[in-house]
């Protein structure tokens, strides 16, 4: 049942022992509406906890400074930034929530409705699932620290590319300033998100460039990630996100793959465009979504050649349509 920012602030005011759900793949949005969100219901005085069922990256640590560990049984489960149920992480753990999703706070116009209530903006394209949930904290009344602040500001920053993707709205923007009149160490968090990159990213980016391949007259570009160049470079899939902008950066594409090999041997496939193309379309043919300019999807293959061809496939198909 989709429901309003009123609706979801008394969801949260009304209900505790909240668990909260970030997905698998955990990036900043994600990341930063779960911390942002477990700190303003601990201000509270409730019980609150998050789960993400994924290694989380260390670049984001300092969200979770301060934050108490607390252990109770849940009697609410909160989603957030989690478009379709199969992004919650693995089979097992999906089992583990399957239809106990109570709240999705989410700005994926792709949401399957797959929590009981889903917060999703109707009159606006939210940047950030960050934007939404900033509105239901002003909606609550609670106050907004500058250490929610820097998880708000994170989430905003991280899912527009530091303000430069075509999803910035003037809102985000205002938003934005509004975290860094909290008082935040602004430049450092952007310096770590986009700035900063360790040896073993570094290695990892050096084997992933030498798989870039071209397609369709240079239209599309695809980069492959193993399992084996994780051993590699000594890296692991929570330093991988700060690739999946390249393939779009290749002068002339369209569409940019890249596609990684899970540690269970299926594929997955985020997906970057550029006008006119429809990342979303091309994800759904797959059961995936997100955004126009930028989506996700599990991808069928036996192998990461049989998978990228799958891939391959429905993006010609898109191409010809223009």
């Amino acid at each position: 049942m989709r429901i309003d920012i009123p609706y979801a602030a008394e969801l949260l005011k009304t209900h505790d022992r909240i668990e909260i759900l970030c997905h698998k793949g955990p990036d900043g949005d994600t990341l930063g509406c779960g911390y942002a969100l477990c700190r303003v219901l601990q201000n509270m005085g409730k019980q609150a906890k998050i789960t993400v069922d994924d290694v989380i990256p260390a670049s984001f640590d300092y969200m979770n400074d301060n934050i108490e560990a607390q252990d109770f049984e849940t009697a609410y489960v909160v989603a957030v930034d989690i478009a379709s149920f199969d992004l919650i992480g693995s089979p097992a753990h999906r089992e583990k929530y399957r239809d106990r999703v109570d709240l999705c706070i989410d700005h994926h116009a792709s949401n399957t409705d797959y929590a009981k209530y889903t917060l999703l903006e109707s009159d606006h394209d939210a940047a950030a699932a960050a934007e939404t949930l900033l509105l239901v904290f002003y909606e609550m009344g609670v106050e907004i620290d500058s250490s929610v602040a820097e998880c708000i500001y994170t989430a905003l920053s991280t899912d527009t590319g530091c303000f430069r993707y075509s999803n910035t709205t003037s809102r985000t923007l205002r938003m934005a300033a509004d975290m860094v009149d909290k008082d935040i160490p602004f430049e450092l968090i952007n310096k770590r998100m986009f700035e900063t990159r360790t040896k073993t990213y570094n290695t990892l980016e050096t084997l992933v460039l030498s798989t870039l391949s071209t397609h369709f007259d240079g239209l599309c570009a695809v980069i492959t990630i193993t399992q084996d160049m994780y051993k590699q470079s000594g890296s692991d899939e929570s330093e991988s996100h700060p690739l999946k902008g390249i393939p779009r950066q290749v002068e002339g594409v369209l569409v940019g793959v890249t596609l990684k090999e899970d540690a269970d041997g299926t594929y997955r496939a985020s997906v970057r465009t550029n006008s006119p193309v429809d990342a979303c379309r091309i994800c759904a043919h797959f059961g995936g979504g997100g955004h126009k300019r930028a989506s996700g999807c599990n991808v069928p293959g036996g192998t990461m050649a049989e998978a990228k061809q799958n891939i391959l496939d429905v993006i010609r198909t898109e191409l010809e349509a223009l």
